[in-house]
């Protein structure tokens, strides 16, 4: 049995969406930049060029899915496989070797409701997205939900099978009806609303789900400050900007001369903008020159 870690992601939208190192873009509609900006700094959108988004430009549903997967961050960890699962095993339109392949066989192993005779190339709809959206959000666990039912004018335009989802998408707050009451579900999704509906997902997600504890290798260096005191420095390296952070959170002091140095990670924020500058992610303590200093991450026993 042979465990598949992670199908890569080396194309993140296709030859539109890919990132990039833009800070703005001049073409935003309102209410769009902070979803945009944000989403671009993971490295999950990026514009036609440095200037344009294009946000009223349609979206494929080959770039949807990839979209979906790379920002809510599906993979096949927890699987394992015997032979090495491709894309011609479930979609007859897929090929194995499309940028977009590992994507449509990270979405099949989380159960999201794509066709297998799908066409990657088509533009999609906005009950398409939500519904493949929710289904994605949902696996990552259960979110607080209103029981209420949201009137949608448009209700009759919607296909049956997505009523549900739609609701949910509505009730979890991901987007809103129009002004009319309508959401409009057979009309083509739009570059703008996928990265707004995506970043809310994400910030939902974020908010709601527990966080696995953190690993990741942090070093510790001990220098004397004098005989009685030695200055502590914990690392986790040199990072691509400046919203990776290390905090050091307490210092237990054990028997046999040991101290426990707690610290927890902090990532880069999603509604904020960071200069890519690669910059250490330190910080420091001072430890009586008595005790040998350990580091562990805070709520390790």
């Amino acid at each position: 049995m042979k465990k598949i870690a992670a199908l890569s992601l080396t194309v993140l939208l296709g030859s539109s969406l890919t990132f990039g190192s833009a800070y703005a873009f001049s073409d935003l509609e309102e209410g769009q930049a902070t979803a945009v900006l944000a989403l671009k700094d993971r490295g999950i959108v990026s514009g036609f060029d440095n200037e344009h988004f294009v946000p009223r430009g349609k979206i494929s549903y080959a770039q949807s899915v990839q979209m979906i997967v790379k920002g809510l961050d599906l993979n096949l960890d927890h699987l394992r496989f015997i032979k090495q699962p491709l894309a011609s095993d479930s979609y007859s339109n897929i090929p194995n070797d499309a940028w977009y392949a590992d994507a449509f066989i990270i979405a099949h192993y989380h159960n999201l409701d794509i066709p297998k005779d799908v066409n990657p190339n088509a533009t999609i709809t906005r009950e398409q997205f939500g519904n493949l959206l929710v289904k994605a959000l949902e696996t990552k666990g259960q979110f607080p939900l209103v029981k209420m039912f949201i009137q949608i004018q448009d209700e009759d335009q919607l296909t049956v099978d997505y009523q549900g989802t739609i609701q949910r998408l509505l009730l979890y707050k991901i987007t809103t009806l129009d002004g009319d009451g309508n959401f409009h579900p057979k009309s083509e999704l739009t570059r703008g609303e996928a990265a707004t509906w995506l970043y809310n997902a994400i910030r939902m997600l974020e908010t709601h789900v527990q966080k696995p504890p953190q690993v990741e290798e942090v070093t510790v260096s001990v220098e004397k400050v004098n005989d009685d005191v030695n200055k502590v420095t914990l690392s986790r390296g040199v990072k691509p900007n400046p919203g990776y952070g290390i905090n050091i959170d307490s210092i237990q002091f054990e028997p046999g001369g040991q101290a426990i140095v707690k610290y927890s990670l902090t990532e880069p924020q999603p509604d904020k903008m960071y200069a890519q500058v690669m910059t250490e992610a330190k910080a420091e303590t001072y430890v009586s020159s008595k005790y040998v200093v350990k580091a562990e991450v805070s709520g390790t026993k």
